[in-house]
């Protein structure tokens, strides 16, 4: 028996009705207000992740962590714009696009942060990185300003890939989502941009 069979002209046939005739994946590319529901939803995971080594497992960040945090920041606040002006025309296909280059720009900071972690070269002079002091005086400032966590330590890892690691993947993989569903929503018909 049908769970629909009940309501013959109902909203549970309708909605069973469109589900089929359009398949909800094909949503997630070529509809630009789902793709940046996804990816804000995607980007507000990485940061309660992150929050989540901060606060409650005590892996305090660095700065380049806490740089690569602002990117999924971002995306969020794209996403939520989105969503409040989804009747103009194309925006939401342009801020995928530029969704896609703060995610490009975030894997841009994690791949630098690896780097930085496998001593293929230094940091940042933010990055705890010491310059030599020619006095006292200096010494004590310079250790004064050093942050608590130091950017070439790798503070946790998973199957010998730190959190930088991880994050590089995960950016590129959601900046490729965003270039592709910009791609495919900016493609669709006027008319069918008009549907929205």
């Amino acid at each position: 028996m049908d769970i629909a069979d009940g309501w013959p002209n109902g909203p549970v046939r309708a909605t069973l009705s469109a589900m089929t005739t359009k398949p909800f994946l094909s949503h997630v590319f070529d509809d630009p207000r789902i793709a940046a529901l996804l990816l804000a939803l995607a980007s507000a995971g990485v940061l309660l992740s992150a929050l989540f080594f901060q606060f409650v497992l005590n892996y305090q960040p660095c700065v380049l962590c806490i740089m690569q945090r602002w990117p999924y920041v971002a995306v969020m606040v794209l996403g939520l714009v989105t969503w409040l002006f989804r009747r103009w025309k194309g925006l939401g296909d342009a801020l995928l696009v530029v969704s896609g280059l703060a995610l490009l720009a975030g894997a841009g900071i994690a791949a630098y942060h690896v780097g930085v972690e496998q001593h293929w070269w230094a940091g940042t002079s933010s990055c705890g990185g010491s310059a030599a002091a020619n006095s006292l005086e200096a010494l004590r400032a310079q250790v004064l300003a050093a942050p608590v966590t130091r950017c070439d330590e790798v503070a946790w890892s998973l199957f010998g890939i730190s959190m930088a690691g991880y994050n590089v993947a995960i950016s590129l993989a959601l900046a490729a989502y965003a270039f592709v569903a910009a791609r495919i929503a900016y493609t669709r018909t006027p008319v069918s941009r008009t549907a929205l």
